[in-house]
């Protein structure tokens, strides 16, 4: 490691959590909510996936969390994995997480795209991928014009959900309640917090930027826990807000959910509005994953897991260029080619088989690095698996057949050069 380049430590505490928390507010807040609706059936499924949901993200954050300590550096999981368990299953997580999060990357540059133009459509593919060009232009400029334009984007998302929520419930009141949904079943809620889990995952932004954070040791556990601590109010706020307003029934029949509820009582300026933040959240969240991206395939590549050439970095502007630009070519592929609802599968079915190698990860960790008991790392590896086998079944099988294919190549290749 020694002969690559570092990055320089520009990121303090409150740009970790602004990145962290920019990340997680974005196409699941706006977008999520619908299709978890629909799988967990009564607005009581909705709620115990949520908090199922955030039960496994905060396991998973926690094994992140310490981990990060551990290991300060560019990759998150990757690194971890290859150190506490072995190369084969570092480069496992680390290619999790690049398919599963190019995924996502194509899931909130759909959505942001969908809310601006109106409807999907071809003009909505066209406009995510200039949204990606664009944001891939910021990152090329530096961490620190990334982490400041983070701060904006999540500041104007924020203050549209609190005027939105408020207007809905004061609309509202005094109105009927809407017809309770029908019971789906454990599986059915089950598959709702895989689907909801979407929402939470952008957490592990902050550990892939790891080398970019002053003190990382301390910076990247606080920060990790406090964004998921305020993404979880703010999640079930707007739940909440949903079910007394539209009810699991609409809400499972709704693509844009806060729009329509906004809509269906008269407040269309208020539609207009969530329309604006759920582009701005997204781009947000966009932001926080491209960069994410880039940095665990500039790890992958100084280890030769990756091509080298993605761990080169711009001398002026401190960034791996090429690796940046490959993730939103990716992204931009696959919106051309998959709908929302995949997106969001096959993302989630990535990211939950990474933080399966996180938390087994962390169970390893001597009682020197430990903050969490292992509980909390066996809970979270049981979470991830329950909640990757009630995921729809197509991103499923997509998802574990790109995965196999990354690491079967892999091997296929080291047997090869060893020959």
């Amino acid at each position: 490691m020694s002969e690559h380049p570092r990055m320089q430590r520009r990121l303090g505490r409150n740009d970790a959590v602004v990145i962290g928390l920019g990340s997680m507010i974005g196409a699941g807040v706006f977008a999520a909510f619908g299709p978890a609706a629909a799988a967990a059936g009564s607005g009581a499924g909705l709620l115990v996936a949520l908090a199922l949901a955030v039960g496994v993200a905060w396991c998973n954050a926690t094994s992140s969390a310490q981990l990060a300590a551990q290991y300060p550096d560019s990759g998150g999981t990757y690194v971890y994995g290859r150190e506490r368990l072995g190369a084969s299953w570092g480069f496992a997580a680390g290619w999790c997480f690049v398919v599963g999060k190019t995924a996502s990357c194509a899931a909130m540059a759909t959505t942001a795209a969908v809310y601006a133009v109106g409807q999907p459509g071809p003009f909505a593919r066209l406009a995510a991928i200039g949204a990606l060009a664009a944001l891939t232009g910021v990152l090329l400029r530096g961490i620190t014009k990334t982490a400041r334009t983070a701060r904006v984007l999540l500041a104007v998302t924020l203050g549209i959900l609190a005027v939105t929520l408020l207007g809905l419930l004061i609309a509202h009141s005094g109105r009927p309640d809407p017809p309770p949904g029908p019971p789906a079943g454990a599986y059915g809620v089950l598959q709702a917090a895989g689907l909801l889990f979407f929402a939470f995952a952008g957490y592990a932004r902050i550990a892939t930027l790891g080398e970019e954070v002053r003190d990382p040791q301390e910076t990247i556990p606080a920060a990790i826990t406090r964004a998921l601590a305020l993404v979880v109010v703010v999640y079930t706020a707007v739940a909440a807000v949903l079910l007394v307003v539209l009810g699991p029934v609409d809400l499972a029949a709704s693509a844009l959910p806060l729009a329509d509820a906004a809509r269906g009582l008269g407040l269309e300026p208020v539609a207009v509005l969530v329309r604006v933040g759920a582009v701005v959240a997204c781009l947000g969240a966009l932001l926080g994953l491209l960069a994410g991206v880039s940095r665990t395939m500039l790890a992958m590549a100084r280890r030769r897991d990756l091509p080298p050439a993605l761990s080169r970095l711009d001398a002026r502007h401190d960034v791996p260029a090429l690796a940046q630009v490959c993730v939103a070519v990716a992204a931009a592929a696959l919106v051309l080619v998959a709908d929302l609802r995949h997106a969001i599968g096959f993302s989630s079915t990535g990211v939950l088989l990474y933080y399966a190698i996180a938390n087994a990860s962390a169970w390893t960790q001597s009682a020197e690095h430990r903050r969490w008991s292992r509980a909390v790392q066996g809970a979270g590896l049981v979470g991830c698996l329950a909640l990757v086998a009630t995921l729809p079944w197509e991103s499923v099988l997509l998802g574990l057949l790109v995965v196999a294919l990354g690491v079967g190549g892999r091997a296929w290749l080291r047997r090869g050069a060893s020959a």
